[in-house]
């Protein structure tokens, strides 16, 4: 009985369709985040009087329904329905952001504070972070704008047409209001609560709108433009240093003006216990702890449950995820973990090579971009390469919004996948008659040599005068 079993799990296996490799790395990331998650929480759990048990079990309930979202995207048999509806991705995207910027308030559905900067809405129990959700929706949207601008299929808002009389709209201003406009606008909402997140959410969107076949030519100017509204914040910030008109921007400036060594100094001139010296310390703890911590790991590690920093640095279960894997498993744990995201990265570029349909190529790559780009922008902060962004470890960081919005982008490419894989079954399916016509041509090719040889024998052995006429 329990060999049958046996056959049924791997006949399950087995008969799971679209990319294995994709397959192996979620299911990896996600077991890797439930034993991680256990590990590394516990100074949240002595924040709120609590156990790592219980929030290791909240974890896994949240990998549980990730895992439900992965297989509802990928049971999804028609590209048609995520291109219907991915063209809402940016009302939705940009309705989440002006509910943040107006703070809004409907009594269970609230926008909340995160870090003294309006983030997330609280709905019920559950605290949705609006940046996740943008992330996502909005490579879904550039995927569908982008595939009917070379279609040409986009067609005029309501109020342009008005105003146009019914002209057609010239490529460019098709560009302009189905593709940049949404970008800088959704940029700007971002804005309001986080730099970083604007510098790489707005750059994983010009990369998707470029591998959708929007060129670097005509990108040139919106990337100019880009630069030129980023430069006149700053330049209002300056206006008034202590009430900045943008104070998350000068927050993240700040950040990379003033590096550890400043801090450093800071903490040299100043009597330990003093209030200067305190802030510089706070600026700088988590940072120095997570490269102990990656000293610490050295090759193999301290081993599972034996991590120290974990006690100083408050938020290690969410941005310094990859210093806590090091700490434990060593640099041969963070080299597996790359290589989960590099591999990831590859099947990606595979699977859009075989995919026949252009939004599906551009919603692939570009997702399969965000994951990667996330994973190792989180890799170098966590080794001190660049000022700290709040970007979590895909799949792995504790967050409930990040961690459930990638398993609808890891759904999205399997069922993608798996469209793809069976057009190419197909394709080799139509080619067997085409296999067997050439074994016929084959074989006919065969016949005639023989025939050839035969002629060749008789002409050498029948040569006039070879032989008498007793002889034959």
């Amino acid at each position: 009985m329990e060999k049958n079993k046996g056959h049924k799990f791997w006949n399950f296996v087995d008969n799971l369709e679209g990319d294995k490799v994709v397959w192996m790395i979620v299911l990896i990331l996600m077991l890797t985040s439930i034993v991680c998650i256990f590990s590394s929480t516990s100074l949240l759990a002595i924040q709120q009087h609590s156990s790592r048990m219980s929030i290791a079990k909240e974890q896994l309930v949240i990998a549980l329904l990730g895992l439900g979202l992965i297989l509802l995207c990928y049971n999804i048999k028609s590209i048609g329905f995520f291109r219907f509806f991915s063209k809402l991705g940016y009302f939705l995207s940009i309705g989440l952001l002006v509910f943040l910027a107006a703070h809004m308030d409907l009594g269970t559905i609230k926008a909340v504070k995160i870090n003294e900067a309006w983030r997330a809405i609280r709905i019920g129990g559950f605290q949705l972070h609006v940046f996740e959700v943008v992330k996502v929706a909005m490579i879904m949207y550039l995927a569908w704008a982008v595939n009917e601008y070379k279609n040409g299929g986009l067609k005029k808002p309501g109020l342009i047409m008005l105003i146009t009389k019914g002209k057609p709209l010239s490529d460019l201003w098709q560009k302009i209001i189905y593709i940049y406009f949404p970008i800088f606008s959704v940029c700007v909402g971002i804005m309001v609560g986080s730099l970083s997140s604007t510098i790489f959410i707005g750059g994983i969107m010009f990369l998707t709108i470029l591998v959708g076949g929007i060129s670097i030519k005509e990108l040139f100017l919106p990337g100019l433009a880009a630069v030129a509204v980023l430069v006149i914040c700053i330049g209002l910030n300056r206006i008034n240093p202590d009430k900045p008109l943008f104070p998350h921007l000068q927050s993240a400036l700040n950040r990379t003006e003033n590096s550890t060594e400043h801090y450093l100094e800071i903490m040299k001139e100043n009597p330990r216990g003093s209030a200067e010296y305190q802030k510089a310390l706070d600026k700088i703890k988590q940072p120095m702890s997570a490269k102990i911590a990656i000293h610490e790991g050295k090759i193999f590690g301290k081993g599972p449950g034996r991590s120290t920093q974990r006690y100083v640095v408050p938020v290690m279960f969410e941005d310094y995820m990859f210093s806590f894997i090091i700490e434990e498993y060593g640099l041969l744990g963070g080299i597996l973990v790359i290589i989960l995201y590099i591999s990831l990265l590859a099947r990606g570029a595979l699977i859009v090579r075989n995919c026949d349909n252009h939004f599906a190529k551009t919603a692939v790559a570009g997702l399969v971009m965000l994951i990667t780009a996330q994973a190792m922008m989180h890799c170098f902060i966590n080794c001190d390469i660049g000022p700290l962004t709040g970007q979590t470890l895909p799949m792995v960081s504790h967050g409930n919004s990040s961690f459930l919005m990638f398993s609808i982008a890891f759904g999205i490419i399997l069922s993608i996948s798996k469209m793809a894989k069976k057009k190419i079954d197909r394709e080799v399916a139509q080619a067997e008659p085409l296999t067997e016509v050439r074994d016929e041509i084959q074989a006919e090719l065969d016949d005639l040599e023989r025939l050839d040889s035969v002629d060749d024998i008789l002409k050498d052995n029948f040569k006039p005068g070879k032989y008498s006429g007793d002889e034959l």
